[in-house]
């Protein structure tokens, strides 16, 4: 009879897309097994609701027609049919999908529901669409998780439905109001359970708002006490010669030991603290780059450093930069900033615009993760880019799966054609290895030349003849990243 559903009361940061083979950037590769286990966990929780949702509703669904209510037995069928199609998306990993559906449902069958049989009747309120601003919260819930324009819509519909329903006696011409006996039993039945799907809802915002301040505040202490770091992940040629690093954040939290960047990166950037984060990133990159300038054996390296959209579209990230170039006085041509797609959020005019700035005073920039996203190409025709990132991805599976070994040979034509450099990510086999040098790669960073490690280690591979293979474990890195 008269329901809440409460699939829609659950919110989990969970990615549709394939958690992917292991990052040696740390933005996966810690607490993969977890997240992995996270996943699974609500996917299986998700699939259990969705059952639990129609198989109540199937019971009415008998119920009602064996009492002879068939347009009633009828509409309780909505919901069973609604159940099993979130089964199936759940099961076939649709969850941003199936949120959506599951939202979209319950609004139309509330609406269809108050409009057809919980009409006010004996001086009783209808009470089916107390639900709606529980659904107008959980869509807000799902809005911070991903934003979206739908999100905003169900969240609108809601609220205003709510209102209307509640002021004013709708009801359609042919309505058929629920017999008595089970109104009374609804209009304490309903009010109960949204009040209780409520207060979770509240909870559930409560927990998703202030885990990322605490974490943030964290953040900020860990910034003050000199407990962020760098790690450098070696970059290596064709011969196995190091001839860069890509510059790596950690945290090694006093209590709790190392926090993986998967953790305390997305609470960064909610809270908008990627800024200093970055800044701090990029300061002590440029202290390493003006050691490695004062020394011969390593005045050619260069030092990639991952830039978030969020900094790189501060107002004052150019000027920022340029002064952090000047007091440190190195040779801009060996730091390398790497975007990603993302960046574009602020347009690309204005993003093109500021990167061909600073490429005129010698810096270079890398497109991260190409191949994996939308309009990748399109934009390869106005950022002044000098290199592209294969990702991980594609690389993990070059010497099993022609399709990815197609997409690499593509890359690095379209590189060749552009006059691009390519850098193959993830390369952790010699197999890999062997695809990537014949289809023509001739930089290559990986857990095969070496993890990423701490200043003091990555120095003395250089020493070393070669790079093919170094893997030194990865252990917590010293307080300063300088060493």
């Amino acid at each position: 009879m008269l329901k809440f559903d409460p699939l829609s009361a659950f919110s989990c940061h969970v990615s549709e897309s394939n958690p992917g083979p292991r990052r040696d950037d740390g933005r996966n590769m810690f607490g993969k097994a977890n997240e992995e286990h996270k996943v699974a966990r609500v996917i299986r929780v998700y699939q259990a609701v969705s059952l639990a949702v129609a198989g109540f509703a199937l019971l009415w669904t008998v119920i009602f027609f064996l009492k002879g209510h068939t347009l009633l037995a009828f509409a309780e069928f909505f919901p069973v049919a609604a159940g099993l199609v979130c089964f199936a998306l759940v099961s076939a990993g649709r969850l941003d999908l199936f949120l959506i559906v599951a939202q979209a449902s319950f609004l139309v069958f509330v609406i269809g529901f108050c409009l057809m049989f919980d009409v006010p009747q004996n001086g009783a309120p209808r009470v089916t669409h107390l639900f709606l601003p529980v659904l107008g919260m959980v869509g807000y819930l799902n809005h911070l998780r991903r934003p979206s324009r739908l999100q905003l819509l169900v969240i609108a519909a809601s609220i205003v439905t709510f209102v209307v329903l509640h002021a004013a006696d709708l009801r359609l011409p042919f309505a058929q109001p629920i017999p008595p006996e089970l109104h009374r039993i609804g209009v304490w039945l309903n009010p109960a359970a949204a009040a209780l799907i409520f207060c979770g809802a509240v909870y559930a915002l409560q927990q998703r708002l202030s885990a990322p301040r605490g974490v943030a505040r964290d953040l900020v202490a860990a910034l003050r006490h000199g407990d962020l770091s760098l790690a450098y992940q070696p970059q290596v040629n064709q011969a196995g010669e190091i001839i860069g690093a890509e510059a790596l954040l950690r945290w090694q939290h006093p209590s709790k030991g190392q926090i993986p960047p998967s953790t305390f990166i997305p609470a960064a950037e909610e809270v908008g603290l990627m800024p200093l984060v970055g800044n701090f990133v990029l300061e002590q990159a440029l202290q390493t780059l003006a050691r490695w300038q004062a020394d011969p054996l390593r005045a050619h390296l260069t030092l990639s450093v991952n830039v978030s959209a969020s900094q790189f579209n501060e107002g004052d990230f150019e000027a920022t930069l340029r002064e952090l170039l000047e007091r440190y006085k190195i040779d801009p041509t060996r730091l390398r900033l790497e975007l990603t797609e993302s960046v574009l959020i602020a347009g690309l005019d204005p993003v093109a615009e500021k990167m061909a700035a600073l490429t005129a005073t010698g810096l270079s920039f890398s497109l991260d993760d190409f191949g994996t996203g939308f309009s990748s190409l399109a934009y390869l025709r106005r950022l002044p880019v000098s290199e592209l990132k294969i990702d991980r991805s594609f690389v993990a599976t070059v010497a099993e799966n022609d399709r990815d070994a197609a997409l690499v040979r593509s890359i690095r034509a379209i590189a060749t054609d552009l006059g691009l450099e390519t850098v193959a990510e993830g390369v952790e086999t010699p197999a890999q290895l062997a695809f990537l040098e014949a289809a023509g790669c001739r930089v290559f960073q990986g857990y095969l030349f070496g993890r990423p490690m701490p200043l003091a280690d990555f120095e003395s591979a250089i020493l070393a003849p070669k790079a093919r293979p170094i893997a030194a474990p990865e252990r917590p890195s010293p307080r300063r990243a300088t060493g």
